[in-house]
């Protein structure tokens, strides 16, 4: 043991030792039943005297922090619980600059409830597909098959672009879908978070505008205010974004980026039109505006006809186009891609490689692997199947068991837009709803003021088989009816 002992100080050279010991238990460097240098040996690598340690090991012993064992030594004992911070003991302050980020935290909070949990819980709250369709086995077969093939070469970085095979199968995959792209502008990400976080921290800057949906992706927001961005929102209905109104929108506030979902809107399930595609890239073309085009679940359709990628329509490099394989695969992939031809691309890939040198490599070599031999298009139509009827089961359900409230049927994805009947909170309801076992998303998480959504709730309907959809929402209208029961608007009789 390295004791840094000051003999010029006025601290005795025992208190010395006591100190550094002590520290070392509390900081948890020397864990419970750690076994301490013996006296004399102690005392031979500090020059000092045995007395000296077996007083520094006493004031440790009188404290509780070590306990002498006879005929074996001296060994560390595993601390007394320590008071939360907070309690009617918090111990020292945290430092100032602590103090307000905790602060901030508290401010920023959205869900102070603590409501017990429920022995059987119902989750309509994520934002993946259901994780006992994720293909574990045979993505794990692809691992092996990946490491017997390639060896270390799959353990190295990687190009920051991305494995460059990967990059390829996503350009073929992107041409069946009727988004003619070449793999020399696809970059992989981690995620399609970090492709969203790279445009807008390499295109703009604190106090920039960005334009939105009203509402969008809640990530989105999260990312937009940790970056100082100004959010302006566009209202959407049930073709989508209001393109009519985004002129105005332009010319008062001379946005520097547009971020759209024009498939399967999240979270309200909407697709944008044909005709308000074309508008939106004619609109952002006239005021040189980059779009950001946000296609997390576009191959997740279950009736109507496709519309065209937005990155599809653009012949002049002014849309940015992100994917993910999180929602269908496996989140745990933290594989996503961006497709973008110019100076930005190159842009974007240093910054990328500023970010974190490059995503996984063994994961994406295992990603292309999976993909290149049809496992994944296999994957996709049986999840479609399954996630459609459970989308029919939910919209089922809802009207049996929550009257008065209002669902646009959606066509994909993963999410049932609901509208509560006009006196009631997704606030009000998010507590009492958990203490019945269901968890929602309420509406104000998709606002940049989530006072805006208020009236509404997102609940994720591929998450759960019908049977559990039913009694979820079984749950959720008695819910309802208790709470409209009770319900008084200020000042009203009722």
């Amino acid at each position: 043991m390295r004791v840094p002992l000051d003999r010029q100080s006025e601290v005795p050279l025992y208190r010395q030792i006591e100190d550094h010991v002590r520290q070392g238990i509390l900081s948890g460097s020397l864990a419970p039943e750690t076994r301490l240098p013996a006296t004399r040996r102690l005392a031979q690598d500090l020059g000092v005297s045995r007395i000296t340690v077996e007083n520094a090991y006493r004031e440790l012993e009188a404290d509780g922090l070590v306990a002498s064992r006879v005929g074996s030594g001296t060994y560390v004992l595993p601390p007394w619980p320590l008071p939360p911070r907070g309690s009617g003991d918090p111990g020292p302050p945290w430092p100032l600059w602590q103090q307000a980020l905790l602060a901030d935290d508290r401010a920023a909070a959205r869900d102070p409830d603590n409501a017990p949990d429920h022995p059987q819980p119902i989750s309509f709250a994520g934002g993946v597909g259901d994780p006992r369709l994720f293909p574990a086995e045979p993505f794990r077969k692809a691992l092996q098959a990946v490491l017997r093939r390639d060896g270390v070469a799959a353990l190295e970085y990687g190009d920051q672009r991305g494995y460059a095979p990967l990059r390829r199968t996503i350009a073929h995959v992107l041409a069946s879908q009727g988004l003619q792209a070449r793999a020399e502008d696809v970059l992989i990400t981690a995620g399609s978070q970090q492709g969203l976080a790279l445009v807008a921290q390499r295109l703009l800057r604190p106090g920039d505008v960005v334009v939105v949906e009203h509402p969008t992706y809640g990530g989105a927001l999260d990312l937009f205010r940790a970056l100082g961005l100004r959010i302006v929102g566009v209202p959407i209905d049930d073709r989508g974004m209001q393109t009519n109104r985004l002129e105005p929108l332009l010319q008062q506030h001379h946005p520097r980026l547009i971020y759209t979902i024009p498939n399967f809107q999240n979270p309200s399930g909407t697709c944008l039109g044909a005709r308000r595609r074309r508008q939106l890239i004619a609109l952002a073309d006239q005021y040189n505006v980059p779009i950001l085009e946000d296609d997390f679940v576009g191959d997740l359709r279950y009736e109507g006809r496709a519309q065209p990628a937005l990155k599809a329509l653009d012949r002049r490099g002014g849309v940015i186009y992100a994917s993910t394989f999180s929602k269908m695969l496996m989140p745990g992939l933290r594989v996503g891609f961006l497709v973008a031809e110019g100076p930005v691309y190159d842009r974007l890939s240093c910054f990328k490689r500023a970010h974190d040198l490059a995503t996984s490599n063994l994961i994406q070599r295992a990603l292309e692997e999976f993909v290149t031999v049809g496992r994944y298009q296999a994957h996709l139509r049986r999840s479609c199947r399954i996630y459609q009827r459970r989308g029919e089961a939910m919209l089922q359900a809802i009207k049996r068991y929550l009257p008065g409230v209002r669902v646009t049927p959606p066509q994909g994805g993963l999410f049932a837009w609901l509208r509560l009947p006009a006196d009631l909170s997704a606030e009000a309801l998010l507590p009492l709803a958990r203490r019945a076992g269901v968890e929602i998303t309420a509406g104000g998480q998709f606002y940049p003021d989530p006072a805006d959504g208020a009236g509404f709730v997102r609940l994720n309907f591929v998450a759960q088989p019908p049977e559990t959809i039913e009694e979820g929402i079984r749950r959720l209208g008695d819910v309802l009816a208790r709470l409209a029961a009770g319900y008084q608007m200020p000042g009203s009789s009722r």
